[in-house]
């Protein structure tokens, strides 16, 4: 009989268990685990780790009344944890790590009676233990930038070391500090503070080498020195405000020249340069004009007057500091040149059209003359005849008769043949 009413008897026990936890069923869900811890730490140091439950609705959800209602259970093998503090609905665990590496923390929440039941919330954290120190470093100054990492040259930089130590276990330690700034300047001291002044612009990377040493004991109940040792940087980029635009160019220039204006930028690149013509000095509002990029110091512009008159290049640019502006008035008289550049090539072109006109009227008049008397009269002689003769005669005989008809010293064209009767 005592076989058959044991299972009886354990269905019994089992809902006196599961009875407490009626609310904590219907509220699985509704909650979650926030966690939050001061990790990564250096090997030997303790970290805190705590889980906090709230409502998964941002609050809106009321949480029980009853202070002990729930219980936290945690798992934090293989640190060695070294105290737990509960509250109402917080629970804060320390643990040391010996070794260096990630090791996983995990924590759930059920009703204080019933470990074993369902959990109404859980949550899991890593923590990061390192053999190095664990820090930052910190570079400031007095004129705040929007960009990060930009700095002023030729202004004084705050450079800090914050030891990460929230459960201070290195407050018996002392520490040594070697500088390096990226510019050929190096440094040590035993404050974790220092000053520097960058004379010149340019990317810069500052290097420093923390070194902590403190006596700890040892197994054999003596006393030994430990020493942990860190490096960090910090990339700096140096700037310096644009102090005003030097422009280059002709204050007068007559209208269709091409003028060239050179900017000289009193700053450090890289530039946004924007400029616009007005017939006024006025500055430029923001979207009237198109920037450009400009690496460099200097930039040069071309423009090309049509009209005559009083002009003003309105110029802006600006670094990743500062902006500035700056006017160049400039006077366009009209050209000079202007009529001759239109009118020398009509007056080409009309006095070879006229050119080609006298040629075929004096070919067809000379061809004509040729038609109607095909020998010339032996009276006056026609200068186009003596002297255009080579041009106008067809034949080099022809050219030869004419000559020897007017020079009687040239021989006759051809040798009379004597004839003899036998």
């Amino acid at each position: 009989m005592a076989p058959a009413l044991w299972p009886c008897v354990s269905r019994i026990l089992w809902l006196a268990c599961l009875l407490p936890l009626a609310p904590t069923g219907l509220a699985a869900g509704l909650y979650e685990l926030r966690l939050t811890t001061d990790s990564p730490a250096t090997t030997g140091a303790e970290v805190t780790i705590t889980a906090s439950l709230v409502a998964s609705d941002n609050g809106s959800l009321a949480l029980p009344a009853n202070i002990h209602f729930y219980r936290f259970h945690w798992i934090h093998t293989p640190l060695l944890l070294t105290g737990k503090t509960d509250e109402a609905f917080s629970s804060t665990i320390r643990a040391v790590g010996h070794e260096p590496g990630d090791f996983p923390v995990s924590v759930w929440v059920t009703a204080a009676n019933c470990w074993m039941c369902q959990p109404v919330a859980r949550s899991l954290v890593i923590l990061s233990f390192t053999e190095l120190l664990v820090g930052n470093l910190i570079v400031t100054q007095n004129a705040s930038l929007p960009w990060p990492s930009s700095y002023l040259s030729k202004t004084v930089l705050k450079m800090s070391f914050l030891l990460h130590d929230p459960n201070s276990f290195f407050k018996t330690a002392s520490f040594l500090y070697s500088w390096d700034f990226g510019d050929g300047t190096q440094m040590v001291t035993r404050d974790p503070m220092v000053y520097y002044n960058y004379p010149t612009i340019g990317n810069f990377t500052v290097t420093l080498k923390v070194v902590a040493e403190w006596e700890q004991a040892t197994l054999d109940a003596g006393k030994g020195i430990t020493q942990k040792t860190g490096d960090f940087s910090a990339s700096l980029k140096l700037h310096e405000t644009l102090q005003g635009i030097q422009v280059s160019g002709p204050t007068q220039i007559e209208s269709f020249q091409k003028m060239e204006v050179t900017l000289n930028f009193l700053g450090s690149p890289p530039l946004t340069v924007c400029w616009r013509l007005k017939h006024e000095c006025l500055p430029l509002e923001e979207g009237e004009c198109r920037p450009v990029s400009v690496p460099d110091t200097a930039y040069n512009l071309t423009h090309v007057f049509r009209d005559p008159g009083d002009y003003c290049f309105s110029i802006r640019a600006d670094n990743v500091i500062s902006k500035t502006h700056q006017y160049h008035r400039i006077q366009v008289w009209p050209s000079s040149m202007q009529p001759a550049v239109f009118a020398f090539p009509c007056a080409t072109l009309i006095t070879m059209i006229l050119a080609l006109i006298m040629y075929v009227s004096l070919r067809n008049a000379h061809q004509k003359d040729m038609v109607e008397n095909p020998e010339p009269p032996t009276g006056v002689k026609c200068c186009c005849q003596v002297c255009c003769g080579p041009f106008l005669l067809e034949t080099p005989s022809e050219y030869l008769e004419v000559a020897r008809e007017n020079h009687g010293l040239l021989p006759p064209l051809y040798k009379p043949v004597k004839t003899y009767t036998v």
